[in-house]
């Protein structure tokens, strides 16, 4: 059973006990310590805060006991439902909310679940601010309301499509095209909310041909729910036999997005944000300081497109949090993580896959060629992602420093965890902030060199692990 507390929320494996696992005391405490820390940062504005959650089986247990506890706290708390973790973001500013908590644990399997923490912005909270949180649940530092300010619910299921609205209203979102396009389409949503939330989307766009698989939000996810090629094998089976123009993927909380080409063959996840941003840099109405933004695990052909058009990359640590501070600081006009994570701040600071599938159907349709030949006019390059399991008594910066001693001859980046360049080449490796794990990822222009320096990298761990046991 695991329990992991981080700038990514609270999240953590359901049943066991207490302080070891996401158990309904858990849930409670850190609801209670989210709240106090909202009274504590708003003490003159009215208490409202979003819930939203996606499909998966906890949900409604998780549910049901955190906006019982923020009603013990006196707060008013608007409850979307299921929804998707960008809908939740969005609702918080629109209603004025101090906050929101988004229960999902986004790519982990069915028996994961998590609290996703906002701020008054509708955006995840900070580290600093997470960390104070922290130190509210450890001392229990909780105020309850008295019996007379007891908060109450209101259910509100009308966001998704003030959502969609939104993304309808975008300049870059050319409705017409994709209608004229004619596009026919097959979706995975796992089983959750994207179920919902995609088809819709797709119906608003003008899309009228669309199969569905794995739709229904049941929470009992048909496969792996992590977007990646291993995990969609039922949706690349069907885009071979039948005659689409693409496949659009999204995980359970619908903040994640990956394409399949007409032929059945994945588009990259990595390049979900590649070929949006090559859309956007294009389409601009500002020619001049273009500047996009992704984690340093990203693919570099962000960075090779954004050159092309003359505009300015840079990177930042892994975490959406991370991201969104660094396109505030350079004024990004797109940005987001090579998960397949869409971060477009003309609609709102948040990983979006919903405004992601309506900026790449506009891409798409005015490109007027397959989307297997819009792939082949970006820079191909290959990503290993690989990972390292974690023991309790490991310590995990000290084998980061061996790795970064060994290789002080090449440019690093310690920012977050270490990362070595080589020319056109990469490796990273970090912590993970969702799971007991060190992520390396490693990228090359050839898959097999991007596979052996991810193994490198880690028979070099393993190596630095035998020597302190």
């Amino acid at each position: 059973m695991t329990l992991i507390k981080s700038i990514s929320g609270i999240r953590g494996t359901i049943g066991g006990k207490s302080g070891e696992a996401l158990t309904p005391l858990d849930i409670v405490k850190f609801t209670a310590a989210y709240g106090s820390w909202l009274k504590k940062r708003n003490t003159e504005k009215p208490l409202r805060v979003i819930v939203g959650r996606d499909a998966r089986l906890s949900g409604k247990m998780v549910s049901d006991l955190v906006c019982s506890t923020l009603v013990g706290m006196g707060f008013y708390v608007i409850d979307l439902g299921l929804s998707t973790t960008p809908t939740v973001e969005i609702a918080v500013p629109i209603e004025n909310a101090l906050g929101g908590i988004v229960l999902t644990a986004s790519h982990n399997p069915i028996q994961w679940n998590a609290l996703k923490l906002l701020n008054e912005k509708g955006e995840f909270i900070s580290g600093a601010d997470g960390e104070e949180l922290l130190k509210m649940a450890d001392n229990e530092d909780f105020d309850f309301a008295e019996v007379k300010t007891l908060g109450k619910i209101e259910a509100n299921d009308t966001y998704i499509q003030k959502h969609i609205d939104l993304i309808l209203a975008l300049p870059l979102v050319d409705k017409e095209a994709i209608k004229n396009a004619k596009f026919k389409v097959c979706i995975d949503a796992v089983n959750s909310t994207g179920g919902i939330a995609v088809p819709m989307l797709l119906e608003a766009l003008g899309v009228t041909d669309i199969k569905k698989i794995n739709c229904e939000p049941t929470g009992i996810f048909a496969h792996n729910p992590e977007p990646l090629p291993e995990n969609l094998r039922e949706i690349s089976s069907e885009l071979r036999k039948g005659n689409y123009d693409l496949g659009i993927v999204v995980d359970p909380d619908v903040d994640r997005l990956a394409f399949i080409s007409e032929d059945g063959e994945p588009f990259g996840e990595e390049y979900t944000l590649v070929a949006v941003a090559d859309y956007i840099l294009k389409n601009s109405k500002k020619k001049k300081g273009l500047t996009t933004v992704s984690n340093l695990s990203s693919t570099l052909a962000l960075k090779d497109v954004t050159l092309k058009a003359g505009g300015e990359y840079f990177s930042a640590a892994v975490g959406e949090v991370n991201v969104v501070t660094k396109m505030k600081e350079v004024k990004a006009i797109i940005g987001g993580e090579g998960n397949g994570g869409i971060i477009y701040p003309e609609l709102h600071y948040g990983r979006d896959a919903l405004v992601g599938i309506a900026l790449f159907l506009s891409h798409l349709a005015k490109f007027g060629k397959p989307i297997g030949f819009l792939r082949s006019t970006y820079p191909n390059y290959h990503i290993a992602k690989k990972k390292v399991e974690l023991t309790t008594d490991l310590n995990v910066d000290e084998v980061l420093s061996e790795i970064k001693a060994k290789y002080d001859r090449y440019p690093l980046n310690t920012e977050d965890g270490v990362k070595v360049n080589f020319d056109k080449e990469w490796v990273h490796l970090r912590k993970s902030n969702t799971e007991p794990i060190i992520r390396i990822y490693a990228e090359s222009e050839f898959e097999t060199t991007a596979s052996n320096l991810a193994d490198k990298i880690i028979r070099d761990i393993k190596e630095v692990i035998s020597l302190k046991s």
